[in-house]
């Protein structure tokens, strides 16, 4: 055999190597993405809490509640491109209290015939980074949308609720 004979041979066998060993990584990478958007959404039981608030059930949450209007929700349905069903409840919150909310928490909830909670999602509200809003002054109006996941495509979810959770004043 000449020596552009084994150049040639061991070039080929590099070149196979390089290939197998892309391909390999290819694979791996790929399994790794379908690994992530097929694993099932987190789990709910880390929601968010707003520090410093007047919760539901107190009292003094009582004697607000009825002076923060929610405005009956609407919802609407998309499939995700990876399997499964996100909803958007949209709302509008309304506050008659007097008083400038600093902190609002909400709970979005999407609930079976029977009226029994499908899934859930609380959220604090105000403040939101993300959109600047830190207030609600009186007699203001706020539009407010939760986005909640991970149903399947035969649950039961004909009916939703939103409620305010927490409150917080200036």
């Amino acid at each position: 055999m000449s020596t552009t004979e084994q150049d040639v041979a061991e070039k080929s066998n590099t070149q196979r190597n390089i290939f197998i060993v892309v391909g390999a990584i290819s694979v791996l990478l790929i399994a790794g993405l379908v690994y992530l958007a097929k694993r099932p959404a987190a789990d709910g039981t880390a929601q968010p809490q707003l520090e410093g608030a007047i919760r539901a059930g107190t009292p003094e949450f009582e004697k607000y509640k009825e002076f923060v209007k929610v405005d009956e929700p609407e919802a609407l349905e998309s499939p995700r491109t990876v399997g499964g069903i996100w909803m958007k409840l949209s709302t509008t919150v309304r506050n008659f209290t007097g008083k400038t909310i600093n902190g609002l928490e909400m709970r979005g909830t999407v609930v079976d015939i029977q009226g029994n909670p499908v899934k859930d999602r609380v959220m604090v509200i105000i403040p939101n980074a993300a959109k600047d809003l830190t207030e609600l002054e009186p007699n203001k109006t706020l539009p407010v949308d939760i986005v909640v996941e991970g149903f399947s495509k035969d649950a039961d979810r004909p009916n939703i609720k939103m409620e305010v959770t927490a409150v917080r004043f200036k």
